[in-house]
């Protein structure tokens, strides 16, 4: 990969200090193994808007595919369709959603198909993508809310990151801001924003960006979307917010299970899968990794991961005693001694 595009695709904002804890949080918590309780049978299934789906993850929404790899957002969307993965394409895709769709939708075994949304230009242009998104076999709209300000990361600002001439991008709604500080905060997303597109957006509609609980509560109160994602945009926006996984806990109380919960950041093995499911989250985003392996072998690469996470996940099930994932037991788990017996 070209060492700008790769300084764009792995850095963060800041010092990267959000980049490097999104990952090593993953790992504060010990699995707890049972012995000769392993399952007959493992189930890697979840249940996520009213769809049974064979894997707890999605593709994570990631633009500029084609700096990667040139079968871009369309080779990773047959890979992940084809392990039976969901995917999220992004409105800074490379391909028309359009194409994207076509290719996935008949795929008996794949994941969900969500559309992700930034919000530029004005709510009419929202919702017409909204609308086209939905007329193409997507089943969800992912709005971003935690990027109202963008900066590009460190590393690549230091690499002179730009996008080649003639860039293709067809799935934006409209230009993205551009101006003084002043004219982008004039354009930031507000609450009454959301509430707006929900009620007239055709899909369900998902929030993608939360990290503090009063948000989570505040969505599920005033009914403003079908799932939350909590995420810090993989590190890339603001520096010095929590990893995901400390953000989980408080972010599935205050949601008390009206919504499901996702989570993306920082994730990079199957176990950490069993981590975000353990601490709240209904499935999880996975990004880098499908990056790597895409920049590495195109769509056979990624399929090839996405084939080995789903094995590796299973047996990390196993050795837990877990049928499934809604079997996983508590990952605090309070040894206790056993009581003497009675003489």
């Amino acid at each position: 990969m070209d060492a700008a595009a790769h300084a764009y695709f792995f850095g963060g904002a800041g010092r990267e200090q959000t980049l490097a804890a999104n990952e090593h949080a993953w790992c504060k918590d010990w699995l707890w193994p049972r012995v000769l309780a392993t399952p007959a049978r493992i189930d890697t299934s979840v249940t996520l808007l009213g769809r049974r789906c064979p894997t707890p993850w999605l593709a994570a929404p990631m633009a500029h595919l084609r700096l990667a790899h040139p079968q871009a957002e369309l080779g990773l969307a047959l890979a992940s369709a084809a392990q039976g993965a969901g995917f999220v394409l992004s409105t800074h895709a490379t391909v028309a959603l359009e194409d994207v769709a076509a290719a996935c939708r008949s795929e008996t075994e794949r994941g969900p198909l969500w559309f992700q949304l930034y919000p530029y230009g004005e709510r009419e242009d929202w919702l017409r993508l909204a609308q086209r998104a939905a007329r193409a076999g997507f089943e969800a709209i992912v709005l971003t809310v935690d990027a109202p300000v963008q900066q590009v990361p460190t590393r690549a600002r230091e690499a002179g990151f730009t996008l080649p001439p003639a860039w293709p991008q067809p799935n934006l709604p409209a230009p993205p801001p551009r101006g003084t500080l002043e004219e982008l905060l004039a354009q930031a997303l507000h609450w009454d924003d959301v509430a707006w597109l929900r009620q007239r957006c055709p899909l369900p509609l998902i929030l993608k960006g939360i990290l503090h609980p009063a948000d989570a509560e505040r969505a599920c109160a005033q009914s403003l979307c079908d799932a939350l994602i909590v995420s810090n945009h993989g590190g890339r926006v603001l520096d010095g917010v929590p990893p995901t996984a400390t953000a989980l806990p408080a972010v599935s109380a205050a949601v008390r299970g009206r919504v499901p919960i996702l989570v993306d950041s920082g994730l990079r093995y199957p176990t950490d899968v069993v981590q975000a499911r353990a601490l709240g989250a209904h499935a999880v985003l996975i990004g880098r990794p499908l990056l790597v392996a895409l920049a590495s072998g195109g769509a056979a690469a990624v399929a090839q991961l996405w084939r080995r996470w789903r094995d590796e996940l299973a047996a990390t099930l196993a050795l837990l005693g877990a049928a499934s994932l809604d079997d996983l037991p508590p990952l605090h788990t309070e040894l206790q001694p056993m009581p003497a017996p009675n003489p």
